[in-house]
């Protein structure tokens, strides 16, 4: 209120502090739908020595997303003497927190379709290692593409273009590598990061394709053709 929204209303602040404690209110869910269960079927002896692992790191990872979660938004609430910029969070912790949540997804996602579907016994043939390598290829550039995301939203560097394919007038905006050194631009300088999302974001499209494409030349489960196709359907959605 003092820095920017000077005439923000009592209701519109309201608006936002409970986006926020909701927010955080399922967060706290989120964590005891996974501790309370774990603990209850770890106590009843359900639960490999394997698994015990993947439910300690699952819990563990829960409380670290939290504990993230809160040094994020309390970088938005530092005091800042002799800065005008408009108060935010650090982009920094944004792309941490959101990472941290696709890990915990993922993970818990793997194990839990590890335990309800068998493993596809498979010959270790050279499309399928191949096949293997591009998925998980893929994987790795659509994670990070969502990073790249949370560096969009953090720096509010969607408002800086609002054009495509092109940026403004041009392919390649002038004031891509405006800041000294090169290497802060990636990070701060917020053309930057929308043209690395952009280019990221078309590399994704183009490998989820590529992977779906090749798939095909391959015999697969029908689980997995599925799995692949899903993807690309996804893929194009977003």
């Amino acid at each position: 209120f003092n820095s920017l929204n000077h005439d923000m209303t009592l209701t519109e602040f309201k608006f936002i502090w409970y986006m926020e404690y909701s927010h955080r209110m399922w967060g706290r869910v989120v964590g005891l739908a996974y501790i309370l269960p774990a603990a209850y079927f770890w106590h009843r002896g359900w639960l490999s020595r394997p698994l015990k692992g993947c439910v300690l790191a699952l819990c563990g990872l829960v409380c670290f997303q939290g504990l993230l979660g809160w040094y994020m938004v309390k970088s938005g609430l530092e005091e800042k003497p002799d800065s005008y910029d408009i108060p935010r969070v650090s982009q920094y912790r944004l792309a941490a927190h959101l990472g941290s949540a696709l890990v915990l997804y993922s993970a818990s996602l793997w194990t839990g379709l590890s335990l309800l579907l068998p493993r596809h016994k498979l010959p270790e043939t050279h499309q399928l290692l191949r096949l293997r390598q591009c998925a998980h290829g893929t994987t790795a550039l659509i994670f990070l593409t969502a990073l790249s995301g949370a560096f969009v939203a953090g720096l509010d560097a969607g408002l800086v273009y609002n054009s495509f394919p092109k940026m403004g007038e041009r392919w390649i905006p002038d004031d891509l590598l405006a800041f000294s050194p090169v290497l802060r631009n990636i990070f701060e300088n917020p053309t930057t990061v929308q043209f690395d999302h952009r280019i990221l974001g078309i590399a994704s499209v183009t490998a989820v394709t590529a992977l779906y494409l090749f798939s095909r030349k391959i015999p697969l489960p029908r689980r997995t053709r599925m799995a692949v196709t899903s993807l690309l359907a996804v893929a194009c959605v977003q």
